[in-house]
């Protein structure tokens, strides 16, 4: 395999675990200079490292980190950039410090005063001077120090990792540290992890399972809260014991600087093995302490927003593990819960909670801090938690205030598994298939036009000239499906024929299909699954063939509990959806070519911007009818017709989805139980470095820097180790290819990663298309805890209501299914419908109060900032029509309705966002936890931009291929073309696009049948000017097939449907 493939590391290193490129170290602030557990520093490298993000360092994980302020002057927050993303070097101007104050713990403990003067709080902690600096003996190398109290410390400095305090006497306790409250809620589990989010999730509840007494664990994360008159300021009182204080609740929107260093006499909780352990110990032979595996979560309020790896067998484990997390939370503290990992869940050690009043400054707090339980108490004398933690909020991150792909230095997403790749060709899609002249001629910059691509014939096309490799991923695949249709002198050729074709001509051709648990094929008796994704039947009409078909399940990994591996198996799915081919490259050459989006090559997918309901369906959709909303009798149904979002990457980027194909080829391949004594599909793989004709990634040659069609891209995705091979298996090492430690597995969640950067950089407005739109439960009214924690709908709240502060137009478009795919009656469904009502809800909620703030409640609506919409169709009856067979059986059954009133939604299935006309994602990946968590379903997207068409580029609107794709979607949609919709930010285009919206629903909702121009309509909810989301007066219910618009939630709360 090319080399180029897994270079990664040299990139940018991953927010959530260690990477040895990441911030140093600086001299152990409590340790001795060169004491044993911290190697003197050495090898300073220069700044910034060649091929590497604009973080300070690089070294090997073997070397200590060196000591930072000879790379970076004092007071540098980090990642910040101005203009092309040049380092920024200058003192930071964080909030004032909070005033020094008097805290009196009423338990006993000592009295403690912190301020500006330095404190000898004991006689292993320095003196510290004005400067900041260390009043001993040894070298001025310490950062500033502006508070010290006992063995706390913050300073304003770049978030380098502090070293770690001395170990305590094993027979005193650490002195106590303001500010031991635990105001989470910490879920008791008897069950030992029945409990989905026991495992790690890096948006999950928190949980914990073991033998916990829950009659003394005090009423965390539901404690009261109420506002202060005077100053409006919301407050939180937190049980302690045996005092109670009040925390504000702030909001912390930024990054967090997150150092876990090591842990202290942690106490043992493998009682069982321990008592085992004492029995064999007394026998002859090697003695082996069995003892806790300690690991440590991090959380703000009610999401995990970040974990260490497990240590076996310790009760002094040591991390060093460096955390930059994306926070968007309102919260009184921030926690860090060190657990014992067990085989059937884990239980809670102890607990470390830092107010969040005191890192709101910028301030950096770093200590060893003793770990206190559940009860209020320590959990062992001298059990202790080292760590450093530092807050950098949005305003303060100038990564996010030149727009996306700001100039020739731009790295893209930092941190990601694949970086971003310069030069290449992107083309993009709507629908499966665009007829010629179909939609309106948009010109662009330098006279260029907008050509609408037509998807799969361009796959048709591309899989026809393959000469040596096809690989595809799919959901589903269906050997049946006819990708070109209704075409004049072209062959309708099933995919199953083409593919067997082009396998005859000695092409490689893999596939990897999701194995849905519930299809079978035993012995010749066919089960259909649930889903109906024909995998079964794909299989089996390519099993004497040459091209090799691998159902894939989703598996757990072999150290998960068995009711995990339950729900991973049976809930979760591969969704990736990519096709890979070898094209021509020139001069006898070929390169990689590769389509990406939420395409599968499988029925129901047809379609074009016209989206017919009846007139096609003995043309085109013959033998393709698709609309799972019907059960029973469906002659005379509507279709479904479906809108979709596609790409096709031409340039070095290719190769990396390449690369995903291939990992997740060896890991699917790899034989297990019986099927080792088989033959193994390793070798199926194509090497293409012993290929000559095909070029390698670092072969491809690179577009002119002045073409203006070039463009720049970058994979990214949300996968496991369960799923691929080659990631590491060494925690610390899977962090140097920025992957994120869960419990037994190793992450790549960098989709999550490019939508919080997307819109963070976001300038003027947002347009999203998507299957789903759930997350951010952490900050809805109720049900706080379902485990929704994707930072998106709270992001994009954020920064509509930073607009509206700052008096700046900005408006976020979002298009949505009127209802998910299925019966919208059933209580799944009605669930997905619940908690989207909950996402829109606590989206204009913030709106509302960002417009009371400013006191522009009454001059605008909360609908100038931010709108959902829906796809839906009409068609009125022609004597031309082929209708199909009318049965008057049907009645006033949804199917009989529907038919009589002749509408249907048309099912948005797109997973795509366009920020600013300038930067695109499109992928497989929906807005809810499923998608975006890395450990649920696995997923693919790139995101990409062409640097001659941005903001930053051309400092007005772009007028690129991203512009004419919106227009062209939105040409679609609503039928016209209109000037406003050039500046879809200004407050004419979204009352313009919103008036156009009212008016196709109240057409498609009225009781005269009457043709439809436009599809886009407003979603049929109603929001009142506080931000309450209710339903449509005289619409509560979904049109012909019944089902509440708002949702219900009746029942358990589960994975599934989020």
């Amino acid at each position: 395999m090319d080399p180029n493939y897994n270079h990664s590391s040299q990139y940018n290193p991953y927010p959530y675990g260690y990477h040895p490129n990441s911030a140093p170290y600086p001299p152990p602030v409590y340790y001795p200079q060169h004491s044993s557990a911290y190697p003197p520093p050495s090898n300073y490298p220069q700044y910034p490292p060649p091929n590497s993000a604009p973080y300070p360092f690089q070294s090997s994980p073997s070397q200590s980190p060196p000591h930072p302020f000879s790379i970076v002057p004092p007071g540098t927050p980090p990642y910040q950039y101005i203009g092309y993303g040049y380092p920024q070097l200058h003192q930071q101007t964080s909030a004032p410090p909070l005033p020094p104050s008097e805290i009196q713990s009423t338990g006993g403990g000592p009295t403690m005063t912190y301020g500006v003067s330095g404190i000898n709080a004991a006689t292993h902690h320095p003196s510290v001077s004005e400067n900041g600096h260390s009043s001993s003996s040894s070298s001025p190398l310490y950062p500033r120090i502006d508070y010290q109290f006992v063995n706390l410390s913050m300073t304003e400095n770049i978030p380098s990792a502090p070293a770690s305090p001395p170990a305590p006497v094993a027979a005193a306790t650490p002195p106590p540290v303001a500010y031991q409250s635990v105001s989470a809620k910490y879920e008791s589990d008897s069950s030992h992890g029945l409990r989905p989010s026991d495992s790690f999730s890096s948006f999950g509840s928190l949980s914990h399972s073991g033998s916990i007494d829950v009659t003394q664990i005090p009423n965390f994360g539901q404690s009261p809260s109420y506002i202060d008159p005077q100053t409006n300021q919301q407050y939180q009182t937190v049980s302690l014991t045996p005092s109670k204080k009040a925390l504000k609740v702030l909001l912390v929107h930024g990054n967090l600087d997150i150092w876990i260093l090591e842990a202290k006499n942690l106490p043992n909780m493998d009682m069982f093995h321990k008592t085992m352990g004492d029995v064999f110990n007394r026998l002859p032979g090697k003695k082996t302490r069995i003892t806790s595996d300690p690991y440590v979560s991090i959380a703000v309020t009610s999401a995990v927003i970040g974990r260490t790896y497990v240590i076996s067998n310790s009760e002094n484990p040591v991390w060093k593990q460096h955390f930059n997390v994306p926070v968007a939370h309102h919260a009184a503290e921030v926690h860090f819960l060190v657990k014992d990992s067990d085989v059937v869940g884990s239980q809670l050690i102890g607990i470390v909670a830092i107010p969040v009043e005191q890192i709101y400054s910028g301030a950096r707090i770093e200590g060893l801090f003793p770990l206190i339980n559940t009860n209020g108490k320590p959990a062992k004398n001298g059990a202790s938690l080292g760590l450093s933690i530092q807050y950098f909020s949005i305003e303060k991150l100038s990564l996010y205030h030149n727009g996306v792909g700001a100039g020739p230095q731009y790295i893209g997403v930092p941190g990601t598994y694949f970086p971003l790749r310069q030069g290449g060709r992107v083309t993009l899609y709507q629908d499966s298939h665009v007829h010629n002249g179909s939609l309106p001629d948009l010109k662009l910059d330098q006279d260029m036009h907008y050509v609408h691509g037509s998807c799969w014939n361009d796959i048709f096309d591309a899989i026809s000239k393959a000469r040596h490799l096809i690989y595809i991923t799919g959901w589903s695949v269906w050997h049946k499906v006819k990708l070109v249709r209704g075409m004049a002198n072209s062959p309708e050729y099933t995919l199953g024929d083409l593919l067997k074709l082009k396998s005859q001509e000695g092409v490689r051709v893999l596939l990897l299909v999701w194995d849905d648990p519930t299809s079978r094929n035993i012995l010749g008796y066919k089960i259909e699954g649930l889903m109906a994704t024909h995998d079964e039947e794909t299989r089996h009409f390519f099993k004497h063939s040459s091209v090799q078909v691998l159902l894939v399940p989703r598996m757990a990994g072999k150290r998960h509990s068995w009711i995990k591996k339950q729900e991973v198996g049976t809930i979760y799915t591969h969704h990736q959806k990519t096709v890979i081919v070898d094209t021509d490259a020139g001069y006898g050459k070929r390169r990689i070519l590769a389509f990406v989006g939420g395409l599968d090559l499988c029925d129901g997918r047809y379609d074009s911007p016209h989206h017919p309901l009846f007139r096609t369906l003995h043309t085109v959709h013959a033998d393709d009818f698709h609309n799972p909303t019907f059960t029973g009798n469906l002659a005379g149904c509507p279709r479904e017709p479906w809108h979709d979002m596609h790409s096709k990457i031409d340039g070095p980027a290719a190769y990396d989805v390449m690369t995903n194909f291939e990992e997740r080829w060896l890991k699917a391949s790899k034989p297990h139980g019986l099927k080792k004594l088989k033959t193994s599909y390793d070798d199926a793989l194509l090497r293409i470095e012993r290929v000559p004709q095909i070029l390698g990634v670092n072969d491809q040659p690179y577009l002119n820097d002045q073409d203006p069609e070039g463009w720049h891209v970058q994979i990214f995705r949300s996968i496991d180790s369960n799923s691929v091979k080659g990631f590491p298996k060494e925690q610390r090492e899977a962090t140097t290819k920025n992957l994120v430690c869960g419990k037994n597995v190793m992450i790549d969640m960098s989709i999550h990663s490019a939508y919080v950067k997307a819109i963070r950089s976001a300038q003027h407005f947002i347009y999203i298309e998507n299957q789903y739109f759930i997350g951010s439960s952490f900050q809805w009214g109720s049900y706080k805890d379902l485990g929704a924690n994707n930072l998106i709908p709270m992001e994009i709240a954020l920064k509509i209501a930073s607009k509206i502060r700052a008096h700046e137009r900005f408006v976020v478009y979002i298009v949505i299914p009127m209802w998910p795919e299925g019966v919208p009656t059933a209580s799944a469904t009605q669930r997905i419908l619940f908690w989207q009502n909950k996402t829109m809800q606590m989206m204009y909620e913030i709106i509302h109060k960002a417009l009371v703030q400013v006191g522009l409640d009454g001059a605008f609506s909360l609908h100038d900032y931010l709108n959902f919409f829906c796809l839906g169709n009409r068609e009125a009856a022609d004597p031309h029509d082929n209708v199909g067979d009318q049965s008057p059986s049907l009645g006033n059954t949804p199917q009989g309705v529907a038919q009589k009133n002749r509408r249907f939604m048309i099912y948005v299935h797109s997973k795509g966002m366009i920020v600013d006309d300038e930067y695109v994602i499109i992928g497989s990946a929906n807005i809810n936890q499923r998608s975006m968590e890395g450990t649920r379903d696995t997923e693919i997207a790139m995101g990409a931009y062409q640097p001659h068409h941005t903001w930053a580029r051309k400092l007005s609107y772009p007028r690129g291929q991203i512009y004419g794709y919106r227009m062209s979607l939105w040409a679609e949609h609503l039928g016209v073309v209109d000037d406003r919709f050039t500046q879809p930010e200004s407050i004419e285009c979204v009352r313009h696009v919103r008036s156009l919206s009212e008016a196709n629903w109240k057409q498609f909702a009225a009781d005269e049948v009457s043709e439809m121009r436009g599809h886009l309509m407003r979603y049929p909810v109603e929001v009142d000017q506080r931000g309450k989301v209710k339903s449509l007066k005289g619409h509560e219910y979904f049109p012909d097939v019944g089902g509440q618009i708002v949702g219900s939630f009746l029942g358990i709360q589960e994975n599934l449907t989020i």
